[in-house]
């Protein structure tokens, strides 16, 4: 077993103890090819969380200064985590994100960049529309619906997969794409949040 697979056990553990995690959708990712995982961000509990309760392994970007304390330099690659550096266009990462999806792996991205001090969804990167349209990976979108409190529900859904192909062919910007996914995160949320 890998310290990715104990990560992950440990984390639905930790997750399912706190929390009443409900999983919507897991049926939507493809078993194969590359992935684009795009989820809205309301805590730090949320990395964990979309990659706890599926099998496919999920790579995630962090931001670099996380990768400079020792400790966390060894454990993050370990868990499938690669460098960002924030603040302008990261061509490194960038690139090493565009191959592991053209290798078939999957990446976990939360497009707006931070987490929404209010829960609601902010507005979206254009880091997501350029990996959405360099690639020829599904786009999944993904909603978190909480707020994580001690024993309350916390919802997790993953929608069916998001067509990408109109977008490409037209020519669209990222922005333009990251508008897109954005929307139809949005609609998740919308469909899935208690009235």
């Amino acid at each position: 077993m890998s310290l990715y697979d104990v990560g992950k056990f440990a984390c639905r553990l930790f997750l399912n103890a706190g929390y009443k995690v409900e999983v919507i959708g897991k049926e939507n990712i493809p078993d194969d090819g590359g992935v684009l995982l795009c989820c809205n961000h309301i805590s730090n509990y949320d990395p964990p969380l979309l990659g706890s309760y599926i099998e496919r392994p999920v790579h995630y970007m962090a931001k670099q200064e996380l990768f400079d304390k020792p400790v966390l330099k060894w454990l993050l690659p370990k868990l499938k985590a690669f460098p960002v550096k924030r603040g302008g266009g990261d061509k490194q990462s960038l690139r090493r994100g565009l191959s592991y999806l053209k290798e078939g792996h999957m990446i976990g991205l939360f497009p707006e960049g931070t987490r929404s001090k209010t829960g609601e969804l902010g507005k979206g990167l254009a880091g997501v529309g350029f990996f959405a349209l360099r690639s020829n990976a599904y786009i999944v979108p993904c909603a978190i619906i909480g707020p994580y409190q001690k024993r309350q529900p916390v919802k997790l859904v993953y929608g069916k997969p998001f067509d990408m192909s109109t977008l490409r062919e037209n020519k669209a910007t990222a922005e333009e794409a990251t508008t897109a996914i954005m929307g139809e995160i949005e609609q998740l949320i919308a469909t899935h949040r208690p009235t």
